[in-house]
C-alpha cells in the first residue's frame, strides 16, 4: 500500500494569486476602509475572478484578516536565549502588525463583524488563532528548558494577555506606542510568571 495522497482534483493553487488577493485586500483597506471594500474590488485588483476569492476564503472578514493580521505568521518564533528577549520579539511584531495602516483601517469593521457572528468568531479562532498559538508554544517551551519558567504556566492565557495589551493600547486606544513599549510588556508578564 502506497503512502502518496492521491491526486487532487482541479487545478492547484498558484501562489502569486494568493499573494495578489492578500496584498489587493491589504492595499483596498488603506485606501477605501472595511466598509467600502468589497470582494468584487479586491477580485478586480488582484487580477482573479470572485470564485477564485471564495474558494479560499468563506468571506470578506476571513480574507480581510488574513490579508492584514497575520503578516507575522510566517515568522519564525524568536529565539533570543531568553524569555524576556523571545516576548520582546514577539510583541514587537503584534506592535508593527497593529500599527500599520491598513490594520487601522480594518480594525473597526473587522470587530463589527465578529461581535454580530459567533461562527466568524470561532471560524477566526479555529483557523488562524489557534495554529498561530500553537506555533508559538515552542518559544515557552523553551523557557521551561531553561528554568525561567514552570511547566504549569498557562501559555494560552499569556498569549490573550500580550495579544490584549497591543491590541487594546495600539488598536483600540491608538496610542503611538514608543520604542521601548514591547520591551516594557514584556517585562511586565515576563515578571509576573518567571520561577520564583
Amino acid at each position: 500500500m502506497s503512502d502518496a495522497s492521491p491526486p487532487s482534483r482541479g487545478r492547484p493553487r498558484d501562489p502569486r494569486s494568493h499573494e495578489a488577493i492578500l496584498r489587493a485586500t491589504a492595499e483596498l483597506m488603506v485606501e477605501s476602509g472595511y466598509a467600502a471594500t468589497s470582494i468584487g474590488a479586491v477580485a478586480a485588483r488582484a487580477g482573479v475572478g470572485k470564485d477564485t476569492i471564495y474558494r479560499r476564503w468563506p468571506g470578506k472578514p476571513e480574507l480581510v484578516f488574513e490579508a492584514v493580521f497575520t503578516t507575522t505568521d510566517e515568522v519564525p518564533p524568536p529565539d533570543t536565549g531568553t524569555l524576556l528577549g523571545d516576548l520582546t520579539a514577539l510583541l514587537q511584531g503584534l506592535v508593527d502588525e497593529f500599527r500599520a495602516p491598513a490594520a487601522a483601517a480594518a480594525l473597526p469593521g473587522l470587530l463589527a463583524d465578529f461581535a454580530a457572528d459567533p461562527d466568524l468568531r470561532a471560524r477566526i479562532r479555529g483557523d488562524f488563532l489557534a495554529p498561530s498559538k500553537e506555533r508559538l508554544l515552542v518559544v515557552f517551551e523553551r523557557a521551561v528548558l531553561r528554568g525561567e519558567i514552570a511547566g504549569e504556566t498557562p501559555v494560552d492565557l499569556v498569549l490573550d494577555t500580550l495579544a490584549g495589551a497591543v491590541f487594546f493600547h495600539v488598536g483600540l486606544v491608538g496610542e503611538h506606542p514608543r520604542r521601548e513599549t514591547a520591551a516594557l510588556l514584556a517585562a511586565v508578564v515576563a515578571k509576573g510568571i518567571e520561577v520564583r
